[in-house]
C-alpha cells in the first residue's frame, strides 16, 4: 500500500497529461523538473498507461520536430525517453556526421558509457532550450544499456549522430542539459545558424568565434 502512494502523484501526472488530446506540452530549461535526478521506472505506471504515454511521447517527438524527447521534458520524472530519426539530410551531412536512420525506440532505465576515446563535436540544439543551438563534443560511440517498453534488455553500440542522439537524451534523465556540455562561445541563435554556420561540421564557427574542437 506504501510503494502505491508513493506512484500515485507520477501516475494521476501522466493521465492529467493525457486527458488532453494532441502533443503534450514540453517543459522549457528553467523549469526544476529539467534539473532533478529522474526516478527509475519499476512499475509505477501500468502496462496500459505505460503505452499510451509513450505513444503521446512519440506524437509529441514528431509534431515539436525532434529525434528524441525524455520524460521529464513532458513534466515526468520517470527514467523514460524515445528516439527516432528518419535522417532526411544530405549524402554531406550524413558522411559528415554519421547521421543514419534509427526507428522508433524506448528507452527505460538507460544509462550509456564510452566505447572508445574519440570524441565528435557538432551543434546540437534541443526542445526545451528553444532558438538556440551550440557546439557540444560527445562520445563519438556510447555503449548503451537500458530495457523497451516491454521490459526486454537492450543492449547496443551507438556510433555517430544516433550516438549523439541516445547522449543527448539519457542526460535528460540525470538532470543534464546539452548546454551543461555546450562550448558556450558557439552558442547560435536559429536565425544566426541558418545564415552562417549551417556547415556539416562546426570547423567555420570554431575559426570565428574562437573556440577550440576536440
Amino acid at each position: 500500500m506504501g510503494a502505491l502512494s508513493e506512484h500515485t502523484p507520477l501516475a494521476e501526472r501522466v493521465e492529467e497529461l493525457l486527458a488532453v488530446d494532441g502533443p503534450l506540452p514540453i517543459v522549457a530549461a528553467g523549469d526544476p523538473v529539467l534539473r532533478r535526478v529522474a526516478e527509475p521506472f519499476d512499475g509505477q505506471l501500468e502496462p496500459a498507461l505505460l503505452t499510451r504515454f509513450v505513444e503521446a511521447l512519440r506524437v509529441t517527438m514528431h509534431a515539436a520536430p525532434g529525434v528524441g524527447l525524455a520524460a521529464p521534458q513532458v513534466g515526468v520524472g520517470l527514467r523514460i525517453a524515445v528516439i527516432e530519426d528518419p535522417a532526411p539530410v544530405p549524402d554531406g551531412v550524413r558522411a559528415a556526421r554519421g547521421r543514419v536512420p534509427q526507428p522508433f525506440r524506448v528507452l527505460v532505465n538507460p544509462r550509456y558509457e564510452p566505447v572508445g576515446v574519440d570524441r565528435a563535436a557538432f551543434y546540437e540544439g534541443c526542445l526545451s532550450v528553444p532558438g538556440w543551438q551550440a557546439v557540444v563534443a560527445r562520445h563519438a560511440a556510447v555503449r548503451l544499456v537500458a530495457r523497451d517498453e516491454h521490459g526486454r534488455a537492450v543492449d547496443e553500440v551507438f556510433r555517430g549522430w544516433p550516438a549523439r542522439i541516445v547522449q543527448h537524451e539519457t542526460d535528460h534523465l540525470d538532470g543534464t542539459l546539452y548546454l551543461d556540455r555546450a562550448e558556450l562561445r558557439s552558442l547560435a541563435s536559429g536565425e544566426a545558424m541558418a545564415r552562417l554556420w549551417a556547415q556539416p561540421t562546426p570547423e567555420r564557427a570554431a575559426a570565428a568565434l574562437g573556440f577550440d574542437l576536440p
